[in-house]
């Protein structure tokens, strides 16, 4: 079971394939088996890594608030790279895993071929009261573990879309979260969601990114809607994609389209095709124009 320890921290992953590399970061209810299909599909071209945070076993649990960050998930990712021998590679992630490689990408932009933003944002519009609903979360679940939070979850408003379009696909999802470490996902909870800068907060070193990013959303997962179109007009060399009818959990409710539209992306970016976004353009109504 290959692990790379981080500051006493053993962190454990996945890789597939061979290639130039593409690194996945998975989402609060998640972890790297999430990426399967991604795997599956992206690892007959690239070195696919997959990795689980700190947290989630078999990665270890630390105790203690002081250990989990979002600063602290950036080294993580950022230490595993360079224990792999990798220099530059695509890095993605879905929600929170999004949030984790936008904030890799500002931090080590020169390790960023490109970036994959998939349902980045959640809480970004209100963070004083995401930061209290993530509070009494990670109280919640120290109190009663993640059986009954896990069915209640998977039943939210930007889950039921994955529910409805395969329901084996989303029982395995609704499983797996009673198997996670209920202190782990408190700690992470609390401190590497609740105390997260909102992504509108970035809005100037997104304005001097320059790597070319993909952002993905389902038009129905509404809390990262404004914080996804925050990001395409911020982001210089960024592309948005909305697929029809979806939630939050888009590589798993769309696999096929979701693959298709990043393979497309990268396509496009070793091609030398993907382009900047003209700042003056789209502004007005008429002619560029309208004040």
């Amino acid at each position: 079971m290959p692990k790379v320890t981080v500051n006493g921290v053993s962190i454990f992953y996945e890789v597939t394939g061979t290639g130039f590399p593409l690194v996945w970061s998975h989402e609060l209810a998640g972890d790297y088996r999430s990426w399967d299909a991604q795997v599956g599909y992206f690892s007959r071209r690239y070195q696919v890594i997959t990795y689980n945070d700190r947290g989630y076993p078999p990665s270890d649990v630390p105790v203690g608030d002081a250990h989990y960050s979002q600063e602290q998930s950036v080294e993580d990712l950022h230490r595993l790279l360079l224990h792999l021998g990798v220099r530059q590679a695509y890095v993605g992630g879905l929600s929170m895993g999004g949030s984790v490689a936008l904030a890799y990408g500002l931090a080590h932009p020169e390790m960023c071929r490109a970036l994959i933003l998939a349902g980045a944002g959640t809480g970004s519009t209100n963070p004083e009261r995401f930061a209290r609903e993530t509070s009494e979360l990670a109280a919640r679940l120290e109190r009663e573990g993640t059986a009954k939070w896990g069915e209640e979850y998977a039943e939210g408003p930007t889950r039921v879309q994955f529910k409805r379009k395969d329901p084996k696909g989303w029982e395995r999802f609704r499983d797996s979260l009673a198997a996670h470490s209920a202190q782990g996902k408190a700690y992470t909870v609390r401190n590497v969601q609740g105390k997260r800068p909102p992504i509108f907060a970035w809005e100037e070193r997104l304005r001097q990114l320059d790597v070319p990013a993909l952002i993905i959303i389902g038009d129905e997962d509404e809390p990262c809607i404004e914080p996804s179109i925050f990001l395409k007009r911020r982001i210089p060399r960024s592309g948005l994609v909305v697929l029809p009818q979806s939630g939050h959990t888009v590589n798993l409710e769309e696999p096929a389209l979701f693959n298709q539209v990043v393979s497309e992306f990268l396509s496009a970016v070793e091609a030398g095709k993907w382009a900047a976004r003209d700042a003056g353009s789209g502004v007005g109504f008429l002619a560029g124009e309208g004040r």
